[in-house]
């Protein structure tokens, strides 16, 4: 057990099973968003929890902005984390730019990973007309970058309430909007740009590994399109359309959010083939 690393990347270990499942923030956030949807899940599963390196109550000081320059250092820290406790047949729950991450990561090391689900996923934010949709031009995405240089707070203040869209619980976008303002700004920035200018298409269609991608309706980083273009070209997935609106149905949904990934995982577990099959919760 490589400790620097648990240290660095903050991990935390519980419950009661034996296959592991790690679950992996969203940008701006960090492990203690889960924690309404992990308790649900523990008495069936190890799980593991960790904030990559700059977010969260990681080791600030092993930030290196040359390996977080491209999304491949993140996918480092997942592996990590899974060297450093000896982890295999990993159900890798991502969410959002992290779906990405753990993409990359169980291409890069295949046999470390049972199954992938995915919480609001895009391989590409920009528009690539006239083929694909990511919902923003390449324009809208140097707006942001730039605000976020400019007047980050301001930026935070403006974008949290959006990305949340549950205007009726106020509190989740406070809490979303206080967890992008403790992030340094600087390494948020960097992150930002990452992410958003990031073209992992090629390496979606690479998937092997069974996997579930959760799309959330009304989601303004990632639009319907994103999601029926993920279920076309990776291979044994399965598209599950969210009555959740926002892109954090697991905290503004959870109970939602949890139904979907234990149905998922039930039905991995009966079936000895898998295909994708699409099924929207609006109209069941």
């Amino acid at each position: 057990m490589d400790e620097a690393v648990l240290a660095r990347n903050n991990v935390k270990v519980f419950g009661r099973g034996s296959q592991p499942m790690l679950f992996a923030h969203g940008f701006g956030c960090d492990q203690n968003m889960w924690r309404f949807v992990t308790p649900a899940f523990q008495s069936d599963y190890r799980i593991v929890l960790f904030d990559y390196v700059g977010s969260g109550n990681s080791d600030l000081g092993a930030y290196d902005a040359t390996r977080y320059s491209s999304l491949d250092g993140y996918a480092q820290d997942v592996l990590d984390v899974c060297h450093a406790l000896e982890l295999r047949d990993v159900i890798y729950v991502g969410h959002s730019v992290s779906g990405v991450i753990g993409v990359l990561a169980s291409n890069r090391e295949p046999n470390l990973f049972d199954r992938l689900i995915l919480v609001g996923p895009s391989p590409r934010y920009i528009n690539d007309a006239p083929d694909y949709v990511g919902g923003f031009e390449r324009s809208d995405i140097e707006g942001l970058l730039e605000t976020m240089e400019k007047n980050y707070i301001g930026w935070a203040n403006f974008l949290a309430p959006a990305i949340m869209k549950n205007p009726d619980r106020p509190e989740l976008s406070a809490e979303l909007e206080e967890s992008f303002c403790s992030t340094d700004p600087v390494i948020a920035r960097r992150f930002a740009e990452t992410t958003f200018l990031a073209d992992n298409r090629a390496d979606v269609a690479a998937v092997r590994h069974p996997s579930l991608i959760m799309q959330c309706s009304e989601d303004i980083i990632a639009p319907n399109a994103v999601g029926e273009y993920l279920h076309r070209v990776m291979p044994g997935s399965t598209l599950k359309v969210l009555a959740a609106t926002g892109h954090c149905p697991h905290m503004s949904h959870p109970e939602e959010t949890i139904r979907v990934i234990r149905d998922y995982l039930r039905a991995g577990r009966s079936e000895s083939t898998l295909t994708g099959t699409v099924h929207d919760a609006r109209s069941a």
